[in-house]
């Protein structure tokens, strides 16, 4: 049976961070955390008629990475992450690294995406352009729910990468990921693949490590899930955290985040990497700028995600929905008068298909909204009217 959850996902690839600690740099950078086709001539015989020839099919241009690269590269940073440590007769602080990672600038007032966990716990942030200058940044806010953050220098004549809109990409589409790979010195790498899927639903690893086994079964805790995720099998590496996923126009369609490592049986993956949708992060960024903070939805259930096996154990009347487990106390859910056992169907008319929808719903909501759920209830169907809240601790 798949076990019950607040987030509904089942267990899922162990999936990395892409920070990179200095003490690995120094052991080698080992990482923890077409031109037109020839006229097909035409082939005479000594018959009545003329045969034609079957052309080829085109070859297909090949992508124009170049661009993007050029356009989007220069607002690349590389920032590094300083912690205070304790140390020698007196336990004076020093400034230590403690790790590094990729942002992007996207304002021309200095304003720099990144990943919260490239900036996590740091003490003094330092970011370098590709064109040798280094600032100081200052960090204006941070989410760890969806892991995104945004620091400030204060200059001028920044270069400035735009914001693309990733609701319009496709699977299939060529995108391009840009980023420090590795810390090596010489300005960021850069690489290219396809949108291999897009809206994945993935539990991040726990801030203190830089691996873990993600989904509700035990061991050590994982992070928050992450949705809206555009899946990409452009390669991605250590030190790319927080860097940009782009298309081949160089407008930014998501930030770099995570990598997909090896099966929850240990079965090594390859070619899977995860950024976060930029439409998502513009939102972020927005509040954390406005505020320091972002705000989040909150329903208030656990509950499984019903496929028609697990339906049929629980004798469910549904085989696709949310099964609700457990109804928090004083919650909106409480208020809206679900109760274990129900069945959510939908919200505002979007259906609940799949174990992420239900959250990734939730996610397009902000406190305060009022939904309509569809909900079956021993047979019957209801419509029930639910006003979000506040997450707790957002």
């Amino acid at each position: 049976m798949t076990p019950s959850t607040r987030g509904g996902q089942p267990m899922r690839p162990r999936v990395r961070h892409l920070g990179l600690a200095l003490a690995l740099v120094l052991a080698g950078c080992t990482a923890l955390f077409g031109g037109q086709p020839a006229p097909t001539p035409t082939m005479r015989s000594n018959s009545l008629y003329a045969a034609q020839a079957t052309a080829a099919p085109a070859a297909p241009a090949a992508p124009d990475i170049r661009t993007a690269a050029q356009r989007v590269s220069p607002a690349v940073v590389q920032i590094t992450n300083q912690q205070e440590v304790t140390t020698g007769q007196f336990r004076q602080p020093i400034p230590e690294t403690a790790g590094i990672g990729s942002g992007v600038i996207y304002d021309p007032s200095g304003l720099i995406l990144t990943n919260n966990h490239v900036i996590q716990g740091a003490s003094a942030i330092v970011v370098a352009l590709p064109d040798g200058r280094t600032f100081q940044g200052r960090l204006l806010g941070a989410d760890p729910q969806t892991d995104l953050a945004v620091v400030k220098v204060d200059a001028s004549g920044l270069p400035v990468a735009a914001l693309g809109d990733s609701n319009s990409l496709a699977v299939g589409d060529w995108v391009v990921a840009i980023g420090n790979a590795l810390a090596l010195s010489g300005g960021p790498t850069v690489t290219a693949g396809i949108v291999s899927a897009l809206n994945r639903a993935v539990q991040s690893p726990p801030p203190e490590s830089t691996t873990a086994t993600p989904g509700p079964g035990g061991g050590q805790a994982a992070g928050p899930y992450l949705f809206d995720l555009i899946q990409t099998d452009a390669p991605i590496n250590p030190g790319n955290s927080g860097g940009p996923l782009t298309d081949l126009q160089g407008n930014v369609v998501g930030i770099n985040t995570l990598i997909a490592v090896s099966t929850p049986s240990g079965t090594p993956v390859e070619g899977i990497g995860f950024a976060t949708s930029i439409n998502v992060a513009k939102n972020i960024a927005d509040q954390l700028v406005a505020t320091g903070h972002a705000v989040h939805a909150y329903l208030g259930i656990e509950y499984v995600p019903l496929n028609p096996a697990l339906a049929a154990r629980l004798g469910a009347p549904s085989q696709r929905g949310a099964y609700i487990t457990g109804v928090d106390a004083a919650s909106p859910a409480a208020r809206a008068g679900l109760q274990q056992g129900d069945v959510i169907l939908a919200i505002n008319g979007q259906q609940i298909q799949n174990e992420s929808d239900l959250a990734r719903i939730i996610n397009q909501f902000r406190p305060g909204d009022t939904i309509t759920l569809t909900v079956q209830r021993d047979g019957q169907r209801l419509s029930l009217q639910a006003t979000l809240a506040q997450q707790p601790g957002t």
